[in-house]
């Protein structure tokens, strides 16, 4: 069996959450618009799960609009409120480390006229909150920023960048799609007008996510449609996803004090493991990082090329964010940082669960060991390499 450690990529299904979920796949399948016993059923779970996840970050259930998953929730938070707020300007500000679900949703408003400042990190992966008052101006309605890098696992100093801004007038919407795993959320005291979530990142189901929605702050629906989610979300509701999502999360929080432990120990040992050895180099706060979440550059070696190496010794990992696995070209978090992209082209990303063991983390590293010189070996495989060959 392999051990899968690429839980910022997806985290599965936990047995208590499948449990949960049954039921509304079964003989309790209704549509919650419709008006009969199936229909009440089905409006019941998806409301009590709505007063689950809204009492989970400090929020009212009024607040909470359920969506497709992570990337709709931040497609709707930026598209939505920039698009609201035309009236009163189109500048926006956001972090060039987002994820790929912010950056291209801001390329397409700046195709649309709309203005984006992309606020420099510093070696970490951490912005200024001084370059977020900098860069606010008359004009600027929202600014988005990550509590979590998906890619590196840097926390950023919400709270203070949500001073900030709340002094401003402006807008902020954070991206909690990683950090909801394993921090505790309190909208209140990041003063957030909207906050992404997904479900399938914390033990949930694949394809479902929310976007609390302050009370009062103006969204232009991105899905026309039926009037659900008080019309701000079009389309008949994911039932059991929902009921998945409230049970997941309840669960992660219930557990997450103490499993944060353990993964600090796991990343503890991981880390170690991976700086012992030639050409590593860690990714990321050294400190301020969620406690699941190892990344680090290796020389000599395409990410890739390790990651399927790795593959057929029964260990899953990534080269970063599961979306851009695909591409060929280097991070665009990791040269944000200052990487070189020659070592860019190296990362590794590893993030453990609630299955992950020692053990685990113990053959996860003899199989480093074991696959990197034969990479190394071979001719051409990585620039540097084929030059010092």
């Amino acid at each position: 069996m392999a051990i899968y450690l690429d839980h910022a990529a997806t985290s599965p299904l936990r047995p208590p959450v499948l449990e949960a979920m049954l039921p509304h796949l079964t003989a309790n399948a209704g549509n919650p618009s419709s008006l009969h016993a199936s229909g009440r059923r089905a409006r019941k779970a998806i409301d009590e799960a709505r007063e689950t996840i809204a009492g989970l970050i400090g929020a009212q259930p009024r607040e909470i609009v359920f969506t497709a998953g992570g990337t709709e929730a931040d497609n709707l938070a930026v598209k939505g409120a920039a698009w609201a707020a035309t009236p009163r300007g189109r500048h926006l500000i956001t972090t060039a480390v987002e994820h790929k679900a912010i950056m291209n949703t801001t390329a397409i408003l700046e195709r649309a006229n709309f203005g984006v400042t992309y606020l420099p990190v510093d070696r970490s992966g951490r912005v200024d909150p001084v370059d977020v008052a900098v860069a606010l101006t008359e004009r600027t309605t929202l600014v988005s920023v990550m509590a979590a890098n998906n890619e590196v696992g840097t926390l950023q100093p919400i709270v203070a960048i949500g001073e900030i801004v709340r002094g401003h007038g402006a807008k902020l919407h954070v991206d909690a799609v990683q950090w909801a795993a394993h921090l505790p959320i309190d909208v209140n005291a990041w003063q957030a007008d909207l906050v992404s979530l997904s479900a399938h990142k914390l033990g949930g189901p694949q394809g479902v996510g929310a976007l609390y929605v302050r009370r009062g702050t103006q969204l232009l629906p991105q899905l026309q449609g039926g009037s659900q989610e008080r019309q701000r979300r079009a389309g008949t509701e994911n039932v059991a996803g929902i009921v998945g999502f409230a049970a997941a999360f309840e669960l992660a929080r219930a557990e997450a004090e103490a499993e944060a432990d353990r993964f600090r120990e796991l990343s503890s040992r991981l880390r170690a493991g991976l700086l012992a050895l030639e050409g590593v180099s860690l990714t990321g706060h050294p400190e301020d990082r969620l406690p699941n979440n190892v990344s680090v550059v290796i020389d000599g070696v395409e990410g890739g090329d390790l990651v399927a190496a790795l593959d057929l010794e029964s260990v899953e990992v990534s080269t970063g964010s599961a979306c851009t696995s695909g591409s060929t070209e280097p991070s665009h978090v990791l040269l944000a940082m200052g990487i070189d992209p020659h070592l860019a082209h190296g990362s590794l990303r590893i993030t453990t669960g609630p299955e992950t063991t020692s053990a685990d983390v113990e053959a996860a590293l003899a199989a480093i060991r074991a696959v990197l010189p034969r990479l190394r070996a071979v001719p051409g495989m990585h620039p540097k390499v084929a030059a010092t060959a």
